[in-house]
């Protein structure tokens, strides 16, 4: 055996050790820091467009940033798919020291998601204009989206291979890396979004120009950090886009396409039904979005923290430190919702306020929804939590019905019939109601997964050593 690949095998067999006999609570800390840091970071993209639009004090202009979200949640979803199907068996494979097929499906996640950008970015410049008014585009916001769409679909290629790059790090306890590459790419559009927008006068089309600058600078970053950690390299010799590795990515994937793929979707139906009430209901209903987005995106990164501790251990057979790990992301994760869901509903005016200062209308209608999502917030911690366990274990079914529940299931039809009760407050109590059925949905699914978890334990463990 070559040196160079006893030296990557020996660091592989070296990391599943740590990761199945080290306190679970100690790695998912460890590993949420940055993963945590990575997903403010990605979120921002399109929260610092938005705030940086909106002081252009053009109503129609920032609804066009939220009607472009659409997209990027369509882009972030095939990201999604690939990055996670391929790094849930990463980790797993990694736990039963199978170094070969977790280097075979790191290259055909990688390879296979940026062939889905390209078709994405030739079919969406081919059907620009029609595209921008399904997402929900009026006629006032339609100029704005189109030229801003028209940038940024140039670079969904290396935007799905960025996020690729991003969960096969994490998947791997390599996640100070991803956070290096998504950092600096957020830093970077933070300041050449002002740049751009005022002092190269470009409105939207410096916004889009910024983000996809930014996300190219991150990709590169990654691909550097993937190729001089101790990651599984990438190399197109071990792209293998057979029956197999695919199949696994569908597996793995589907879960995190169904929820941002129905984000998206769910998105344009929000911006659909909210064009009766006005550009500045759009506009507002955007902009807290993009809040509560930010918000969440924290405990997403916290949750995976907990993905890699939990494929290595499922995959090794140790059952009893998944379920740890488990309640141990829960509990925290919705003492920290809790914290923050009361904080933004005290300070909710001012927090709106930062976005639009200009159209008290959209303030008064941002107020009043961010205010609403705050009460049933914190419940999306055991939702999020649940959906990436039963995920990161390979229970599909169960998994994709969590991830399509609290954007698409419970959201969609919220968002269709309750307008119909109560105008424009029935569509800002979508997202609250939605919330609240996402987690009764959840708890008895995963109250099932947990015990059989507790009953599946082996009656020794060699590698724990751990007090309970």
């Amino acid at each position: 055996m070559p040196h160079s690949v006893e030296t990557d095998t020996r660091k592989q067999e070296e990391k599943q050790h740590r990761m199945t006999t080290e306190p679970p609570e100690k790695l998912i800390c460890q590993l949420a820091a940055p993963t945590i840091v990575s997903m403010l970071i990605t979120s921002f993209y399109n929260m610092a467009d938005t705030f940086f639009i909106a002081k252009l004090e053009n109503t129609s202009a920032t609804g066009a940033i939220g009607v472009a979200f659409s997209l990027m949640s369509i882009i972030q979803a095939v990201g999604f798919f690939f990055g996670h199907g391929s790094g849930n068996f990463i980790s797993r494979e990694l736990g039963k020291k199978n170094v070969r097929g977790a280097e075979e499906m790191a290259a055909t996640g990688f390879f296979s998601s940026f062939i889905a950008g390209l078709v994405i970015m030739i079919a969406g410049l081919a059907f620009l204009h029609p595209l921008a008014k399904f997402l929900g585009s009026t006629d006032t916001i339609l100029p704005f989206a189109v030229d801003y769409l028209r940038i940024i679909l140039i670079g969904a290629p290396y935007m799905c291979a960025s996020l690729v790059l991003n969960n096969q790090l994490r998947f791997q306890s390599n996640a100070f890396f991803a956070m290096i590459g998504l950092t600096t790419g957020g830093i970077l559009n933070l300041a050449l979004d002002p740049l751009f927008i005022f002092g190269l006068h470009m409105g939207v089309n410096g916004a889009a120009l910024a983000t996809i600058l930014s996300q190219l600078v991150s990709f590169v970053l990654l691909y550097i950090g993937v190729q001089r950690s101790d990651s599984l390299k990438i190399h197109l010799r071990n792209y293998r886009p057979n029956r197999f590795y695919l199949k696994n990515i569908v597996n793995g994937g589907t879960p995190s396409l169904c929820r941002q793929g129905l984000n998206s979707v769910s998105t344009i139906v929000l911006n659909t039904v909210a064009k009766g009430y006005g550009d500045a209901a759009i506009a507002a209903i955007s902009i807290v979005s993009r809040i509560m987005m930010f918000a969440s995106s924290a405990v997403i990164g916290f949750g995976q923290g907990f993905q890699p501790v939990c494929g290595f251990n499922y995959g090794a057979h140790l059952y009893g430190r998944v379920k740890r790990a488990y309640l141990f992301c829960v509990k925290y994760a919705t003492i920290f919702l809790v914290v923050l869901a009361v904080a933004v509903f005290a300070w909710s005016g001012q927090i709106v306020g930062l976005f639009q200062k200009s159209d008290p209308t959209v303030i008064e209608i941002g107020t009043f929804a961010l205010r609403c999502q705050c009460v049933t917030f914190p419940l999306s911690a055991m939702v999020v939590m649940s959906n990436m366990l039963t995920q990161t274990i390979g229970k599909v079914g169960k998994a994709s019905l969590l991830a399509m529940a609290r954007q698409g299931l419970m959201f969609i039809p919220a968002v269709v019939i309750l307008p119909h009760f109560w105008k424009l407050t029935g569509l800002i109590l979508a997202q609250p109601t939605a919330d609240l059925l996402s987690f009764a949905l959840a708890l008895p699914l995963t109250i099932g997964e947990i015990r059989l978890l507790g009953n599946t334990e082996p009656k020794s463990n060699p590698n724990e050593g751990i007090p309970t």
